[in-house]
């Protein structure tokens, strides 16, 4: 099964310029009183959940495991003439391609859970120890507990249209006996009322409980957690019933 990570010509049809300003708006609500003037999204992808730091006047910095989806990050900044600085890297290997420090590191897209549960806790301190003295780790992703005591098993996306094609993405969602689940992704094309392309692709994912991260982040020092839905714009919905949420946390400086 070919990679969609491959193929960021499809993946990148869904980024809208409706979606950059809808996570522009985000990040403009996360960072209110906080000190934040350098970030590291540890799975940058293409950009599209970080980009927009960088026009907020953030010092903007990447990495990311597959090179394909680098290039089109780096194309996409230099459209909208953005600063970024993009390495390729594992993010279980950080350290061994940063030695510069940030006020804030993340994991963007619902990244983490492509690493097992045993991982995770090592990840987290790949990015600990990339932060400044006081300042903050940040992630985001799918409401797992949600997924899991739902089981739901289609997931639609309002359909993109691209000239007179029009795009629709649909996800199927299996659930395995060893606690891991795969995401399908159908996209289908459609032209005068007819389908003329599809293409199928698969994630793996190991869901996760937000308690393990959580209990990570204190057992590492981080004091002021804040858990957010996810974009943090939607501020009255309740982060424990949203599709998507993240965390954002700050490290009392004594713990460094």
């Amino acid at each position: 099964m070919k990679s969609l990570y491959n193929s960021t010509e499809i993946y990148n049809l869904f980024d809208t310029e409706a979606k950059y300003q809808n996570v522009k708006k985000h990040w403009e609500k996360l960072l209110e009183g906080k000190d934040i003037h350098s970030f590291l999204d540890v799975s940058y992808g293409t950009g599209s959940l970080t980009l927009p730091l960088a026009e907020l006047g953030v010092s903007l910095y990447g990495s990311d495991l597959t090179p394909a989806m680098l290039a089109s990050g780096e194309k996409k900044a230099q459209k909208k003439g953005l600063p970024v600085q993009l390495r390729q890297c594992d993010f279980r290997k950080l350290t061994e391609h940063f030695t510069e420090t940030f006020d804030c590191v993340g994991s963007t897209g619902n990244s983490l859970p492509y690493v097992s549960n045993e991982e995770i806790p090592h990840v987290l301190e790949q990015m600990d120890s990339l932060i400044k003295k006081g300042g903050y780790l940040y992630y985001d992703m799918r409401n797992w507990e949600k997924i899991l005591s739902q089981r739901n098993r289609f997931y639609l996306y309002d359909p993109v249209f691209v000239d007179d094609v029009r795009v629709n993405l649909v996800q199927v969602w299996d659930y395995h006996p060893d606690d891991t689940m795969t995401f399908h992704l159908l996209y289908t094309f459609e032209r005068n009322g007819k389908v003329f392309q599809k293409e199928h692709f698969e994630e793996h994912y190991y869901p996760v409980k937000r308690n393990l991260l959580l209990n990570k982040l204190k057992e590492m020092g981080y004091t002021d957690i804040q858990i957010r839905c996810h974009p943090a714009q939607f501020n009255k919905i309740d982060p424990q019933q949203a599709d998507w949420y993240c965390v954002i946390a700050k490290k009392d400086p004594d713990n460094f």
